[in-house]
């Protein structure tokens, strides 16, 4: 599984594009995307290079400075090395002066190759490398279309990162076969110096049918006891060594930011899912045709950000279980992710996230830790940044903290309490 929630990584417009759409040379038997089982056609499904062209030109129009694209699958490797050469070449073009371009490739590495890694290297893309664990781990699910793991051909792919010095971070699905193996896993990420890690709980549905409704493989128990174990690896002595997503969004939350990822955000970021022929959604798990917001060869941005089914998908978040609104955890959580409630026939109520539980446990579980962890980074921010930007002269109540938060210094370090 190659797919995921998209995040914004700034103010603006995040486009998370599904280069080939389904077609993929892995057959993974959780995938809740791809159905080609490891054979795609003898002609690959990319992306059409007049959509590119239009798309690409149209966006940066709209990009105020920062444009961010994450490109999947499938396999978008499948695409072909001139497609991604397309990609930048249209990039440059369209983009205006100063403009600072974000790409990001969720990939199974399997075809990745010294041009491959070059290329990336060369034009500064972020790889996701997706790889659940040991070998015996890993090749349980993620096979090819004759059943044979993949896990050699992905430790390849990586070294061949390596050596091109491109930065990559692990994904790795959490289900039946390692979610009892919390510390496994973590001592197999430390000996292969995996630092940046980020985990996704399998569920079987699929993105593109509304009436197939999400079931996770693993309970919130489960997910729950996996992250606490994880937690106490993690934390290192209040001296954390590898960047688990989960825990860096928690604990940006304990040194008053908030949280990155769209799971754990206040709101759902401002975002367009595009499959291969254009057809645009607005979240990576709605991509079917209740949600559809138009096509970016036929219909402008503003148009489809415009969509009432735009408007409504953004109203989801937001509308918090009852549960929810008075949870002492809220702001580490917000609710979760929508797809993981179950909502009324109107679409107006919904019940807790199917982890909530998870989180409640994993909130409690750290919390302590976790305050003294923020509070000691605060401290030394704090003390960096007066010396580095306000010439060692505290800034006044009304000013930004000079933590770095954002926030005005009086409802920030300027208080001894720890805000949560």
């Amino acid at each position: 599984m190659t797919g995921g929630c998209i995040t914004s990584h700034h103010s603006g417009i995040g486009v998370m594009w599904k280069t080939v759409s389904e077609d993929c040379n892995l057959a993974c038997d959780y995938c809740y995307y791809s159905t080609c089982g490891g054979k795609p056609g003898p002609k690959i499904n990319r992306i059409d290079s007049v959509v590119l062209d239009k798309f690409i030109k149209d966006y940066m129009q709209h990009s105020q400075g920062s444009a961010t694209f994450a490109w999947q699958g499938g396999e978008p490797l499948l695409a072909g090395y001139e497609f991604f050469e397309e990609v930048v070449h249209f990039q440059a073009l369209y983009a205006p002066p100063h403009t600072v371009i974000s790409n990001s490739l969720q990939t199974n590495a399997t075809l990745i190759d010294d041009r491959w890694a070059s290329f990336f290297n060369t034009y500064h893309f972020l790889i996701g490398v997706s790889l659940d664990g040991p070998k015996e781990i890993h090749d349980s699910h993620r096979v090819n279309s004759a059943g044979i793991g993949s896990y050699n051909r992905v430790m390849a792919g990586i070294e061949h990162l390596r050596r091109h010095q491109v930065d990559f971070n692990i994904l790795t699905v959490i289900h039946k076969g390692n979610v009892g193996k919390a510390k496994e896993l973590m001592k197999f990420y430390r000996e292969n110096g995996f630092n940046f890690v980020q985990f996704i709980p399998c569920m079987d549905f699929r993105s593109q049918q509304i009436d197939h409704p999400g079931v996770y493989e693993i309970t919130p128990r489960e997910y729950g006891d996996f992250l606490c174990e994880v937690f106490d690896e993690w934390y290192n002595a209040g001296k954390p060594e590898i960047s688990l997503r989960f825990f860096d969004n928690m604990l940006s939350v304990y040194l008053n930011r908030e949280a990155e990822h769209c799971v754990h955000m206040a709101a759902c970021p401002t975002s367009l899912v595009l499959e291969q022929n254009g057809d645009a959604f607005p979240c990576d798990f709605y991509i079917n045709e209740q949600w559809k917001i138009g096509n970016v060869a036929s219909d402008s941005m503003a148009d489809m950000l415009a969509h009432p089914n735009y408007e409504r998908f953004h109203r989801m978040k937001p509308a918090l279980p009852e549960k929810c609104r008075s949870c002492e955890w809220q702001r580490l959580c917000y609710g979760g992710c929508p797809r993981n409630r179950k909502w009324s026939i109107d679409g107006g109520q919904s019940d807790t996230d199917f982890f909530c539980q998870s989180y409640m446990q994993i909130y409690a579980y750290a919390d302590e830790r976790m305050q003294e962890l923020g509070g000691r980074l605060r401290k030394e921010l704090f003390a960096h940044n007066l010396q580095q930007y306000f010439n060692g002269k505290a800034p006044g109540r009304n000013e930004p903290c000079a933590c770095g938060s954002g926030k005005k210094h009086k409802a920030c370090c300027a208080t001894t309490a720890t805000s949560r």
